[in-house]
């Protein structure tokens, strides 16, 4: 099957995804912000760039397009109908390298967690998912840092 736009047209599609500031990012930080939590932004210091960064927590949180990280049984990770080859590679590069970089942070003693583009749609679940994961573990691990207040 044919594309049903130009390639000019195609490439100014692709031209404007943006891979930092995105909305579900943007959604993910005003929420954490909210909560009390404070981070950090796309720390180049560690694997694969991590999209927001708690630094007291050991935590870091990659906000995944559905599309293009391949959220497994998402209705909006489609696969395009032409130059299908192309897309299946960079596809299974991109799952690839997001579980290598996520095994790399585990390894340093971060802990990783994916929150989907689909899943900021729902504000409620969200906020659910994000005191989760914001919450300390109860081992003391990933304390949140003193006069920080306690979420939850």
């Amino acid at each position: 099957m044919t594309d049903r736009i130009s390639t000019e047209a195609r490439s100014a599609l692709m031209r404007a995804v943006r891979g930092k500031n995105t909305g579900p990012e943007l959604i993910v930080r005003s929420m954490a912000h909210c909560l009390g939590a404070r981070f950090r932004l796309y720390r180049k210091d560690l694997p694969g760039t991590p999209d927001l960064v708690f630094p007291s927590r050991r935590l870091c949180i990659f906000v995944n397009g559905c599309f293009w990280h391949r959220h497994e049984g998402c209705r909006l990770a489609t696969m395009p109908s032409s130059n299908v080859t192309f897309w299946q590679n960079k596809f299974t590069r991109n799952v690839e390298r997001d579980k290598e970089k996520a095994q790399q942070l585990r390894q340093a003693g971060w802990r990783v967690e994916t929150i989907w583009q689909c899943e900021t749609r729902n504000t409620a679940a969200l906020e659910k998912r994000l005191r989760e994961i914001l919450s300390p573990s109860p081992k003391g691990l990933n304390r949140p840092a003193k006069g920080m207040a306690q979420l939850g």
